[in-house]
Formats: C-alpha cells, structure tokens, sequence
C-alpha cells in the first residue's frame, strides 16, 4: 500500500521556528517531526511514499533525498500554490490503484497501523479514519459516529456546545480510489472541511477508527514542548 504525507503547510503560528523550514521538518526530541513519521511508517512495511511540497521545499528533499538511507522510496509532489490536503492527493492520483494511506506530516500518532489496515479490509469502506477523544473540539475536526463506528457526520471546527461529541480526527486515512472523484480538480480542497462532508452527503460509508495512544500535534510552540517532552521522556525510558 502507497502512503502519501501531506508536508506542504507554513506553520504560521510557529514562527520564528518556521521563518526557514516547514513545520514537519522542526526538530522533536533530535529529528524532525517528518522523520518520525517516515520511520514509523518503514518499520510496519510502508516504503513507497509521496510527500508532497511546497514552503522551503529544500529543506525536505535534502534531508531525505530518495529515500534510500531511511529504507522507503520517495516521490515529491511539488506545489507553486497550496492546495489543502484533499487537493494535493487529486493532484497525483494516478499513483493510486488501490487503498492508499494519509498521514498528516505535523502529527505526532500512536497507531497501530497493521490494525488500522487490517480494519479498513475488514469494513471495507470507502474512507477508514483514525479519530481520538479530544478535550477541545472547536479546534479539530469531528466525527460523530454509532454504535458501529459508521461516521454519520464530519464537521470541522463544530462551534463550543454542538452535539458534535469530541472524535477529533487524527490526520491518518485509508482511503479507496473512488474517494478521488468526490475531489475536485480546478480548486483547491480539504478533506475533514468538503470531501468528508460531501461523501457523507453522497451516502458513502466511512468508518471510524478509534486511537487509545497518544496523538499530539506540532501546530503551536506549547504544542511543539508538550511533544518534545513526551518523546524526550520515552527515549529516556527506552
């Protein structure tokens, strides 16, 4: 199964760190966030990916090159303009023929990605996602899910006091080829904002798939210390 990462974005909010690098390559307990997820996804059989750039791409191609030191083959997809996470898979979606995973490069995930595979199989979904209960909802998006774990809704962002529930999503699909025609081609697009929404619209099947690990992101600098502590302590433990 291909993997794509999604490693394009700024990192606004966590200038100065960013002034000269993409959020996925600052450093966390001695690597970039990227690396980890590169490793983490060699280590269960991953080894085919495509990491998509677009701010200071350099800063990635060089430090990973082909691939071949880290044991994965990589492929760039260049970006002159962003075009959300949704919209840099259609970009190169001839390299998907069968399942393929996302994997949202300024996340930190504790998954079991054999279990996650092995559950989409399973299921057999057009969409598995990899959600977590979060303590904040308004800033992530949610799935509201039943008793099967079907996700009945997708909202970004739900406003404080929503029946929305607090599934937030984790930034980790499996997603089917026939996700790619619900993308559009001339805009850009996000998947938890209009492609998850417009499946659920279209009657489609997407299933939740519930994380108990550790999922921090590296969006603002507190996020960034939360997660350079935690994976300073684990080293430390190792």
């Amino acid at each position: 199964m291909k993997a794509m990462v999604l490693a394009a974005g700024r990192g606004t909010r966590l200038k100065p760190f960013t002034d000269n690098m993409p959020k996925p390559m600052i450093p966390v307990a001695g690597r970039p966030i990227l690396e980890h997820i590169v490793i983490q996804l060699r280590d269960v059989g991953f080894t085919d990916l495509v990491i998509n750039l677009h701010y200071h791409p350099e800063a990635i191609t060089e430090h990973f090159g082909n691939g071949d030191k880290f044991g994965v083959r990589i492929h760039y997809s260049r970006e002159t303009a962003l075009l959300g996470t949704a919209g840099a898979v259609k970009k190169i979606q001839d390299q998907f023929i069968g399942p393929f995973l996302v994997y949202y490069g300024d996340n930190y995930v504790e998954i079991d990605l054999d279990q996650f595979v092995r559950a989409h199989h399973d299921a057999a979904p057009v969409a598995t996602i990899a959600v977590f209960p979060c303590d904040n909802p308004s800033m992530s998006g949610i799935a509201r899910v039943d008793d099967g774990q079907n996700i009945v809704e997708f909202v970004e962002k739900p406003v404080p006091g929503s029946n929305a529930g607090n599934l937030a999503n984790a930034g980790v699909y499996i997603l089917n080829p026939g996700v790619l025609k619900a993308i559009p081609a001339d805009r850009p697009s996000d998947f938890g904002h209009d492609i998850f929404p417009e499946l659920l619209r279209q009657g489609q099947n997407l299933k939740a798939f519930m994380l108990s690990g550790r999922v921090i992101g590296v969006d603002t600098p507190e996020l960034h210390t939360r997660l350079e502590r935690y994976l300073s302590g684990r080293k430390r433990h190792a």
